[in-house]
């Protein structure tokens, strides 16, 4: 077959329904909304792998029977799955509007939606044709070789060795080449984003602050999110305008990639930045994880400064510039050793106190700032024995201890609101009221996981590709669209998809955690007569910063 026919070879059959019945159900709900444009690039990508899937069950059926249908039969398999297929896209695609609507309602969003079927139907036909397009290349590519190698081998050897050949300069191509090019521009990219500030973030006068007067750090060694987190410490005035108390100046603490060797000098400098500024007298210590450019959720460190009146301590390190999804992939490994490193150092530091002078010793991270702590323990005892209370937002699925908590729930709880050994240390909430979940003693150290039931940081997994999620068993979290389901694939897809749009939700559903960690303080930290009272009158506060 010359090369002509292989790229101009018509669709196969088990590839065409494959392709058509992924594509359909790549329309289908998810866990968040997503707009048109986005739906018919899914649409495209998961036909192309419907489309693999089933060109690799024909081709293996065609070597195991040895069975041809007729001229005739072809001709009208075609006809009845052409037939069907094209009924099906038209239902899908007629009732993906709704579908769209409906979770937009689940989330209290505007439900008047721009949705064009026609056209995500030419954009998905027409990237699909790009992608299949390419393949057919590389398999021309293959056949070349192959034929190549047959002059000097025997055929099954030389069929052997140019699969292989091929397969690995695919691989060599898609991971060294494109993903590592990729992750290259977004590192040049990222790195220049580092070396900026944000609008408003000015060089604080303080010396309670990494950046500040006396500093052992630099103010442009932080790096833009450093210098976000110490430059917009709640002001005592503030502080006092809330508690109508005299407040004190609060203490962030902040190690940014530049100017230390490893995370280990990080982690050293930042207990010698703790102990100039006092740190360790303070009631509360709090060592907070952080995100892959580094980010610190404001909310997390605003309330706790709020709660104890700016009588708080926090630290902070870098461990890349990245962002979040990419840091997961290329940089998990030095965010756990780095947040490994921070808490050993603190924690040496601090237990070098009088027991009866220490202060209490907290941990917070949100997504990947949740994995960088939760791996300095072996599990929630070891995590409890060494900390006086701990709040994660939005875990990542690939959390360890989360993970320990989850898989060993009670029997019945579902796992978007897990049970473990009746709430005695680690609860899960999404509303404030499922932290009263399950009635009944909750001693101190407390563990807190604020996760949404529609976070796709939480629930997206490699196990997704296969594997129906326990999520979609049984009554369904909240947020989540009832007409979800799971397919093969299709699913993993959509939700990794889902991550680029979790932040584009109102607070409570997806990425979005808002005033929810008041809360999540409160019940892990609350400080001598905080009431439930102060607990709303910060949300408020909270919910319109």
């Amino acid at each position: 077959m010359d090369g002509a026919k292989v790229v101009r070879r018509r669709l196969g059959f088990g590839g065409t329904l494959l392709a058509t019945l992924f594509a359909c159900a790549s329309l289908t709900p998810s866990l968040l909304p997503r707009t048109w444009l986005y739906q018919g690039v899914m649409g495209a990508v998961t036909a192309l792998l419907g489309y693999a899937v089933g060109a690799s069950i024909g081709a293996v059926a065609r070597l195991i029977i040895s069975y041809r249908p007729s001229e005739r039969g072809r001709r009208t398999a075609w006809q009845i799955m052409l037939a069907g297929c094209a009924a099906l896209a038209v239902v899908t695609l007629a009732y993906s509007y709704d579908w769209q609507r409906d979770l937009r309602a689940l989330m209290e969003m505007d439900t008047r939606i721009t949705w064009f079927p026609p056209v995500i139907f030419a954009v998905t036909v027409v990237l699909f044709c790009a992608g299949l397009t390419l393949a057919r290349l590389v398999r021309l590519g293959g056949r070349k070789l192959i034929t190549w190698l047959d002059r000097f081998v025997p055929a099954y050897v030389g069929h052997a060795i140019g699969v292989i050949v091929m397969a690995l300069l695919v691989a060599v191509f898609a991971n060294d080449v494109l993903f590592s090019a990729f992750v290259a521009r977004v590192s040049d990219i990222s790195s220049v984003a580092n070396q900026g500030t944000y609008p408003g973030v000015t060089r604080p006068g303080s010396a309670y602050v990494s950046g500040g007067t006396r500093s052992l750090v630099s103010w442009q060694s932080l790096g833009r999110e450093g210098r976000r987190f110490t430059g917009t410490a709640v002001t005592p005035a503030r502080l006092t305008a809330f508690s109508g108390r005299r407040a004190a100046q609060p203490i962030r603490v902040y190690v940014g990639l530049q100017g230390t060797s490893s995370p280990q000098a990080q982690a050293a400098l930042a207990v010698r930045e703790l102990e100039r500024t006092g740190a360790f007298q303070r009631p509360v210590l709090a060592v907070l994880g952080t995100t892959g450019t580094g980010w610190v959720d404001p909310a997390i460190a605003d309330t706790l400064e709020y709660m104890y009146n700016g009588r708080t301590a926090m630290v902070a390190l870098q461990y890349s510039y990245l962002p979040s999804w990419v840091s997961f992939l290329v940089d998990r490994n030095k965010a756990a050793a780095t947040g490994e490193a921070l808490f050993e150092a603190v924690y040496e530091r601090w237990s070098r106190l009088p027991a009866t002078e220490r202060p209490r010793l907290l941990l917070s991270g949100e997504s990947l700032g949740s994995f960088e702590l939760e791996e300095s323990f072996r599990d929630l005892t070891d995590l409890v024995s060494r900390a006086d209370g701990a709040m994660f937002v939005g875990p990542p699925n690939a959390n360890r201890i989360w993970q320990q908590l989850t898989y060993g729930r009670e029997r019945g709880s579902p796992v978007w609101r897990p049970v473990y050994r009746s709430g005695l240390t680690a609860r899960f909430a999404q509303n404030p009221g499922d932290l009263a979940e399950p009635p009944g003693p909750w001693p101190h150290p407390r563990v807190v996981y604020l996760q949404n039931a529609s976070d796709p940081v939480v629930w997206w997994s490699p196990r997704l590709i296969y594997d129906r999620p326990a999520w979609l068993e049984g009554v369904r979290g909240p947020g989540v669209n009832p007409e979800m389901n799971w397919f093969p694939l299709v699913t993993f897809w959509q939700v990794l998809v889902d991550m680029t749009a979790a932040l584009d939700v109102p607070a409570g559903h997806g990425h979005r955690y808002g005033a929810n960690i008041v809360d999540g303080w409160a019940a892990v930290a609350a400080p001598p007569g905080w009431t439930a009272g102060d607990t709303e009158r910060l949300r408020a506060l909270i919910s319109s910063s």
